[in-house]
């Protein structure tokens, strides 16, 4: 009898093991999956999902997480951009057209990353109590970030400005300009869920 109840003992672990091993599998691709539904109801859902998929395990399938780690990820990305601009803005082979929306550039990014960062505080002190006040506060600096954006990239549109200069920085803001785009999405739809 003893043999045959280490046997069922045996058999009882593996098929736990087994189980729970496939839960982890399961849940790694349900995380996944949540983001890649989460971002088709953005405008840029393969950037979306290519931006935050590899925070799954993190972000989990929460909404308000997803939300945090896409402004996460614009914050970042206008950090970046805004020091690459800042690079490309003392290059002394520019045009005075090129340099004036350089300029103006730097300085819109700078007003993008300020208030894509109250965003991110403020959505890390929300409470159910004050909710809706926080989230207004945070979709408009999220919004102002994204006119912020777009007006750089409006300074180099046109035909007044061609070559390397433009192409360069247009990809960049564009990138940023799209990301932002995203993280509002994201956001939004966090509110909508809780307001």
């Amino acid at each position: 009898m003893g043999s045959y109840f280490n046997k069922s003992l045996l058999i009882i672990i593996t098929l736990l093991t087994s189980s729970l091993n496939y839960g982890a599998a399961a849940t790694g691709a349900t995380n996944t999956d949540f983001i890649k539904t989460s971002c088709s109801t953005t405008t840029y859902p393969t950037l979306c999902y290519s931006s935050l998929s590899s925070q799954a395990s993190a972000i989990q399938q929460d909404p308000k997480l997803l939300a945090h780690a896409a402004l996460s990820v614009s914050l970042d990305t206008a950090r970046s951009t805004s020091i690459n601009i800042v690079k490309l803005s003392r290059a002394t082979c520019m045009t005075a057209h090129e340099v004036g929306a350089m300029r103006d550039c730097v300085e819109e990014l700078s007003d993008s990353v300020d208030q894509l960062r109250r965003s991110m505080a403020e959505m890390s002190q929300m409470r159910s109590s004050n909710f809706g006040l926080m989230m207004n506060d945070i979709q408009t600096w999220i919004s102002a970030a994204l006119t912020d954006e777009d007006t750089c990239a409006d300074g180099f549109a046109g035909k007044a400005m061609n070559g390397g200069v433009k192409t360069a920085v247009r990809q960049r803001i564009l990138n940023i300009v799209h990301i932002t785009s995203n993280a509002l999405a994201l956001v939004n739809s966090y509110a909508a869920l809780n307001g």
